[in-house]
């Protein structure tokens, strides 16, 4: 939790900066064990799942319960884990730690270059990492201020005792060769196998190699490559690696950086934040960043330190998921402290929220390319999915339940408490939907993303049935992650149509039927998803004034519990808004409030991040900000990386997820435009923390970018530039007399809106 990430979407690891000794920390995201799963689907079939559901439609919950408890679970005994590759160390001769002075590492969020440097006996070395998706390879420099000075032996010790073998590479005299498989008996047998290479080249001074060191004497500056691949989806990997590594050392340190940078700088640079405080938090701002987050958490304001959050999530977006990587982001994107594969619950792909955090900012954000890999996984998981679809079910379409992996898991998870979530491939399918509402790419929704909604779609109208006793339109028997319900005196897991699953159920048939009319296709499939959708239940109020978690007012079995899965019909989908349904809104304050205020609350790095956007979606800029601060301090390190706290989930100890970087910095925009109402709000919930400040190219629904500066909490000027020919709703700041102007031309209002159809590429100024 304090060295500093790097990557390429594929290849990447932890920079620790050491001085006498580094250690680079080295991942890859397809280095998982395990094995597919023939056998992971129980059969359970139509004609039990029709008598299991009239068991909860007679009340009797406990014998229903244990059905499902007992049938309704998959079989994970091949699932596996990411797993992190080793490290790469180096140790560096002549060196005494007791004479280092003026020590600084940094990680330049705007090059993703990690910097160490010091002065060692009036010798000034500077170490230089980064991550290169040109090169495909991680690329380390040494340099010291007087030549001969470079001196060191580097090694790869693999992770958790992986069977693994080194040698010197037959065809690179300076280089080093590792290979074996990702084998963790924890999860189960299987895994890829894998193989690296560490090459060093030298200005000056003599290298020599042993099978499992490279030793560097008396240079002026080396470059260091490393690299590493597994077979997933790639048979000839082995030989894939050594192209990359000759290409790599045949190019300059300065040509490596400069295709690295270059590549980088086109989505990093897409996006500014600037966030200011009118009382002054200069001499905070200019500390370092540790040091900064501790004084956060006494209080001191540092606006600046909030902007740097935001872009740390959108820089470890970029890290984790390129347009061509080969996987999704998963529970630690692939910055794998070795902690969360340990845990029965692994470093997977978890569908009940975790996953589809890491990808919520990535259209606000203006990474859209970044969701590539997740659609592509998505679409991996169709065949498996529609497979559990029939077997479980006796359904057609595909489904995919709250644990997922590489190798097609998609059946429900082996205790139903956590596993019987078939909405779970629902609520990752609805980012197809979201991606297309931002870019408004119609090939892109009539090629990639129509398919996938429809066979979902396909499986939820199979698998709805009418409730006899209200003739709305159900699913179940479904959890609501990974909460319990009480009833006569215990506590259950499964109950017909929880709410989370009409939220889900809603939004993909929505998102399918609104596709259909797009693309002026499927005629009677419109009319059938219209008809279902005119069948769901309504959303209730429980007794406790909160927005009912299941379709009866049952009692709370946790309520201090950290999921509030039917909270996200109000954020990141408005299927309940302030403006539209103000009381059904403030029954989704009441249930956040309660579970924040309730002792022993589950303070985790997602639900907090899930806080910062349900409070700026209720218009709080006080509470959301408060959320951020709890996340940045109590629930960050000294890295800015976030932490699910020990105690939580059975943890013993801090254990890094991405997610509540990616979705606090998706809370964050949320906190300066939203677009849920159908148009474009600016600034809905500014916290008097960033009373000054501006942004641009942030993204909305419909296709544009948003360019905004304000002072004193007032509006000074904003730009809306079109991505894609629409039109466009603008709400008129509150405050002050504005104009808008395309052109020569001064929009008319109506009803404090301003409305403009606008061509790609035109812009819209208000001030």
């Amino acid at each position: 939790m304090e060295a500093l990430p790097i990557g390429n979407g594929r290849l990447g690891g932890m920079v620790y900066g050491g001085t006498a000794a580094e250690r680079f920390a080295l991942d890859e995201s397809t280095l998982w064990s395990g094995q597919p799963n023939p056998d992971q689907d129980k059969p359970f079939g139509r004609e039990r799942l029709d008598s299991l559901r009239q068991l909860f439609f007679d009340g009797k919950i406990k014998e229903a319960n244990d059905i499902a408890w007992n049938q309704l679970n998959g079989n994970q005994t091949s699932f596996g884990t990411h797993l992190p590759a080793g490290e790469v160390t180096f140790r560096f001769a002549g060196i005494d730690e007791r004479h280092v002075t003026d020590y600084r590492r940094q990680l330049d969020l705007s090059t993703a270059m990690a910097t160490t440097t010091f002065r060692h006996r009036g010798v000034t070395y500077e170490r230089q990492a980064f991550a290169s998706h040109p090169d495909e390879v991680i690329v380390y420099r040494f340099t010291a201020s007087k030549r001969g000075k470079v001196s060191f032996t580097t090694a790869f010790q693999v992770a958790n005792e992986m069977p693994c073998k080194t040698s010197t590479h037959s065809h690179q005299p300076s280089a080093i060769t590792f290979s074996g498989q990702a084998l963790f008996p924890m999860h189960g047998p299987g895994g890829v196998h894998f193989a690296g290479r560490i090459a060093v080249k030298a200005d000056g001074g003599k290298v020599t190699t042993t099978d499992s060191t490279l030793t560097i004497a008396g240079a002026n500056e080396a470059l260091v490559i490393i690299d590493f691949r597994t077979d997933y989806k790639r048979p000839a990997f082995e030989r894939q690696l050594d192209d990359e590594l000759s290409a790599a050392l045949a190019r300059s340190f300065t040509t490596l950086h400069d295709r690295h940078v270059a590549d980088y700088s086109l989505l990093y640079s897409r996006v500014t934040l600037s966030l200011r405080s009118s009382v002054g938090c200069d001499s905070v701002a200019t500390k370092p960043t540790d040091e900064r987050r501790l004084a956060a958490l006494k209080g001191a304001p540092d606006p600046a330190l909030d902007a740097l959050f935001f872009q740390m999530g959108r820089y470890l977006t970029i890290a984790s998921s390129r347009e061509d990587s080969p996987l999704p982001i998963a529970l630690q994107g692939f910055f794998n402290d070795n902690l969360a594969c340990h845990m029965g619950w692994t470093n997977d792909y978890h569908l009940d929220i975790n996953t589809q955090q890491n990808y919520w900012a990535a259209n606000v954000a203006n990474l859209a390319e970044c969701n590539s890999p997740l659609f592509r996984w998505i679409a991996d998981l169709v065949e498996p999915g529609s497979r559990t679809a029939q077997i479980v079910y006796g359904c057609k379409g595909w489904t995919a339940h709250t644990t997922a992996n590489i190798w097609g898991y998609t059946a429900p998870s082996s205790c139903i408490a956590w596993g019987l979530h078939p909405t779970a491939g629902s609520w990752i399918a609805s980012q197809l939907w979201t991606h297309y509402q931002y870019t408004q790419d119609s090939q892109f929704l009539r090629t990639v993303a129509y398919p996938l909604l429809k066979g979902n779609a396909e499986f939820l109208l199979d698998y709805m049935t009418i409730d006899p006793r209200t003739g709305t339109l159900v699913t179940g028997p479904s959890i609501s992650p990974e909460n319990a319900f009480g009833y006569g005196g215990s506590h259950y897991s499964a109950s017909m149509m929880p709410t989370c699953d009409r939220v889900f159920a809603w939004e993909i048939l929505n998102a399918c039927l609104q596709s259909a009319r797009i693309l002026g296709i499927d005629a009677d499939f419109r009319t059938h998803l219209e008809h279902a959708l005119r069948l769901f239940p309504d959303f209730k109020i429980g007794r406790d004034g909160g927005l009912q978690e299941w379709a009866d007012d049952y009692d709370q079995a946790y309520p201090n519990h950290r999921h509030t899965s039917h909270l996200m019909s109000f954020w990141p989908y408005a299927q309940i808004t302030l403006q539209h349904d103000p009381r059904l809104a403030k029954a989704v304050r009441r249930t956040f409030d309660l579970r924040l205020a309730a002792e022993g609350w589950e303070d985790v790095e997602w639900s907090r991040a899930n806080a910062i956007g349900v409070y700026a979606r209720l218009a709080d800029a006080d509470e959301a900000y408060r959320s951020l601060k709890m996340l940045e301090g109590y629930l960050s390190r000294g890295n800015l990386l976030t932490v699910s706290p020990a105690g939580i989930a059975g943890a013993e100890d801090d254990i890094f997820a991405i997610d509540g970087n990616t979705a606090g910095a998706a809370g964050i925009a949320e906190m300066l435009l939203q677009t849920q109402n159908g148009y474009l709000q600016l600034l809905p919930a500014l916290p008097a923390a960033w009373s000054e400040g501006s942004f641009s190219g942030l993204c909305i629904r419909g296709g544009a970018e948003v360019a905004c500066e304000w002072k004193d909490g007032r509006i000074v000027r904003a730009t809306l530039t079109a991505t894609a020919s629409g039109t466009f709703a603008i709400e008129v700041p509150r405050h002050g007399a504005y104009a808008a102007t395309l052109g020569n031309d001064t929009l008319q209002q109506r009803d404090g809106i301003w409305q403009v159809t606008l061509q790609k590429g035109q812009t819209v100024t208000i001030q």
